[in-house]
């Protein structure tokens, strides 16, 4: 698993990401490129599984508690959840160099409201692949439409309002518009 910094390292990391600017991406194939499946626990103790996001589009979010940028974006991840999950989406959250007790305070004392897993090296390394030369830095978002198609890779932090847009350009592709 290429994600392994001390909290220190990856504060650096992850502030150099925000510095850097930050654009979505499309995978490296521009053909539709299917979303990597996955099955786990979450951090709740429920079972999860992509299949069960059929038909919904989805955002996969790598991040870590002590991640200054991670942090930014999760309450506006929080608030667009609340909107957005009866229309047919979620965020999954992967928490990356974390024990089980600290994520589930971070997320008690956030309010997160979409599954949490643990990320695992199996689950790192399937979706490593796309992007240049794997996940380095967190957050690091995939962004996978109603299809089921992985249709986007974003490095850095994002707003309530970005995530909207995407959201609402990943809903639009299940409606064909």
């Amino acid at each position: 698993m290429k994600i392994n910094t001390s909290p220190l390292s990856g504060f650096l990391l992850a502030l150099m990401l925000v510095t850097a600017s930050v654009t979505l991406s499309t995978p490296a194939s521009a053909a539709a490129v299917k979303a990597p499946a996955f099955t786990a626990v979450t951090i709740d103790g429920q079972p999860f599984s992509t299949a069960s996001l059929k038909g919904k589009a989805y955002i996969v979010n790598f991040f870590a508690t002590w991640c200054p940028p991670c942090r930014s974006e999760i309450p506006d991840m929080v608030a667009v959840q609340k909107v957005w999950s009866a229309k047919g989406f979620t965020f999954v959250g992967i928490a990356v160099n974390e024990t089980v007790p600290a994520v589930k305070g971070f997320m008690k004392s956030n309010g997160i409201n979409y599954p949490v897993i643990m990320a695992t090296p199996a689950l790192v390394q399937s979706f490593n692949r796309y992007v240049e030369g794997g996940i380095s830095g967190i957050p690091t978002t995939f962004v996978i439409d109603a299809s089921g198609n992985l249709t986007g890779v974003i490095v850095g932090p994002r707003s309530k309002e970005a995530f909207e847009q995407i959201i609402g350009a990943s809903l639009a592709k299940k409606q064909g518009k």
